[in-house]
């Protein structure tokens, strides 16, 4: 079996162990429904049919609107006449954006703490181990086996909320609204490089700890920094730019040179054997 033949089986054979086990695939379908496509359709619904100045503060949340389209962050505003237009502008195409960047994490998460630390629960460690496959062959299976459902699994849902949004803003502007330059960016450059991201660390955890849960939890803690990015957006405090989404991902991709480096460095076969003891 030559390397590229060895790449496809354990990219396989991930994605078969991921899809076999109920526990594992319903949480990565669950998320994206809730974050993706029930919760901005109910919100961005809300927005565009209800009389706004019923809702208690949302004289706050207009003038943060009026602050950032001022200070030049969101100038389309400028030519909106009602306040129902300005939120479900905002809804749309600002505030749900960083809550996408969860979804890839949470799956890159599942998938990779499923790799090497799944295979220790299994005792199927050893057996790869002892293939004449390089250790080069098996990260790269075990990364790509990860990679690729989270970016197809965070495309998907922003197809689908895509056709939600335009359907439910159409009404309001008479025009495609969805999507604009910030969510191309985040699309098809933050999220594949911050799946890298925690998809080598969460390899670089499952290969150290004896368990699913355990390599899990502590690769669950990346989701603490996008928290207080949602909550940035969400308030106003921070409106992310396309600057900043290209920023961004270019931090991510030089975190992800670094931890590919230690991947490297750090896990050899005789240490991963030795682990699984």
């Amino acid at each position: 079996m030559n390397n590229r033949q060895a790449l496809r089986a354990i990219i396989r054979k991930d994605i078969r162990s991921v899809t076999s086990s109920v526990q594992l695939w319903l949480p990565m379908l669950i998320v994206p429904l809730i974050i993706g496509i029930i919760v901005p359709t109910a919100l961005i619904w809300a927005a565009s049919s209800m009389n706004l100045r019923s809702i208690n503060n949302i004289n706050v949340i207009l003038e943060t609107l009026n602050k950032a389209m001022q200070g030049g962050q969101m100038p389309s505003l400028a030519g909106m006449t009602t306040d129902n237009q300005r939120i479900v502008y905002y809804l749309g195409l600002y505030m749900f954006a960083p809550l996408f960047l969860i979804i890839p994490v949470m799956a890159s998460s599942i998938l990779t703490a499923n790799s090497f630390a799944g295979e220790k629960e299994r005792k199927t460690l050893e057996g790869l181990l002892f293939t004449p496959m390089s250790m080069e062959t098996l990260f790269t299976g075990k990364v790509l086996a990860a990679l690729i459902p989270s970016i197809l699994l965070s495309w998907i849902t922003f197809i689908l909320y895509g056709i939600i949004a335009n359907i439910l803003m159409y009404p309001l502007f008479d025009k495609l609204m969805f999507p604009n330059v910030n969510w191309i960016i985040l699309i098809l450059w933050v999220v594949p490089t911050c799946s890298l991201a925690v998809i080598l660390l969460n390899v670089l955890i499952s290969a150290k700890v004896r368990g699913f849960q355990e390599a899990y939890q502590l690769g669950g803690l990346v989701v603490l920094p996008l928290l207080g990015l949602i909550a940035g957006q969400a308030t106003g405090m921070l409106m992310i730019g396309p600057w900043m989404l290209l920023g961004t991902g270019a931090v991510m991709l030089i975190i992800s040179c670094i931890l590919l480096r230690l991947v490297t460095v750090w896990n050899r076969r005789q240490q991963l054997a030795e682990s699984q003891i």
